[in-house]
């Protein structure tokens, strides 16, 4: 992983602390132009992977990454899965079956429909799991994604659930068909870990919370240092600015203190504040400029 991914939540106006905000960003991002320009100025300033979401609008962020491959050969996504609303409207617009043919462009018609459908009817769970999977990555066929993520509202839900074993598929179908490294995000790291150990999923990549307000880190800043202290995994810090709530000075320095952190997501809406956070993490993990570019 690189030392700093870029995130996506300032071009769909997520911002937890301010609507004002969030609505501001939405605006503002409403091309794909827009989103694509301060794309290209992270990577002019050295962040070259891209966490996202499977929003529509990325597949045509994807579209375009794959028309210019020269432009972004060193570019690589992180896809962060399911997005959850993208499959209600599908089944409310097209039916069960018609969702299901909607999100398997590259298997066939028939191939496709007897996979998700069958799996369903049998009530499948591993087959469901790897027919859901392959149905989000469809967008990035062709191009780079070194690591899949598996979105926290599923991580903390199935954890909630105690149906465990699907992270055990996850990881599992993620290695063998995409030859990536599976991710987990969580607002519950303290709890997750445990089970991921447990699963025998040997030194996981999680990204989580992490903030010196406890701003969304279920259970507390000090379970989160005991788990970074105590388990062996790759710790991507997101949430380090709290949306805002911390200075970004004193947001960088405190994270970059704590143990086991291997990588921080951050957004950012232009080229200026890009760079200001790259310098920051520079500075504090104490890195050459050029250090934060490359994988760890």
């Amino acid at each position: 992983m690189e030392r700093l991914i870029f995130g996506d939540n300032q071009f769909f106006g997520i911002n937890h602390m301010s609507e004002e905000k969030a609505r501001a960003q939405a605006i503002r991002f409403q091309s794909d132009a827009a989103v694509i320009a301060v794309l290209d100025a992270a990577l002019a300033e050295g962040v070259h992977a891209f966490t996202c979401t499977t929003h529509d609008r990325i597949e045509r962020i994807a579209d375009h990454v794959r028309a210019h491959p020269e432009r972004y050969r060193d570019f690589h996504f992180y896809p962060g899965m399911p997005y959850a609303h993208k499959y209600a409207n599908a089944v409310t617009e097209d039916g069960m079956l018609g969702a299901l043919g909607r999100f398997m462009p590259g298997e066939g018609g028939v191939a496709r429909l007897m996979r998700g459908g069958l799996s369903l009817a049998r009530g499948d769970v591993e087959g469901i799991a790897t027919f859901l999977v392959d149905a989000e990555m469809a967008m990035f066929a062709g191009l780079s994604t070194p690591v899949i993520f598996l979105q926290n509202v599923l991580v903390d839900l199935l954890l909630g659930l105690g149906a465990h074993d699907a992270f055990r598929i996850f990881d599992a179908h993620v290695r063998t068909r995409y030859g990536a490294e599976p991710g987990y995000m969580t607002m519950n790291m303290p709890h997750l870990l445990p089970v991921l150990e447990r699963l025998g999923i040997d030194n996981p990549i999680v990204c989580t919370t992490i903030n010196k307000r406890g701003f969304r880190m279920s259970g507390g800043i000090e379970a989160y240092v005991r788990a970074l202290e105590r388990h062996r995994f790759r710790c991507v810090a997101m949430s380090v600015f709290a949306s805002g709530a911390i200075r970004p000075e004193e947001a960088i320095d405190w994270v970059c203190q704590q143990p086991n952190i291997e990588s921080i997501v951050f957004g950012a809406s232009s080229r200026a504040n890009i760079r200001a956070t790259r310098a920051l993490v520079a500075r504090h993990w104490a890195l050459d400029e050029a250090e934060i570019a490359v994988a760890v």
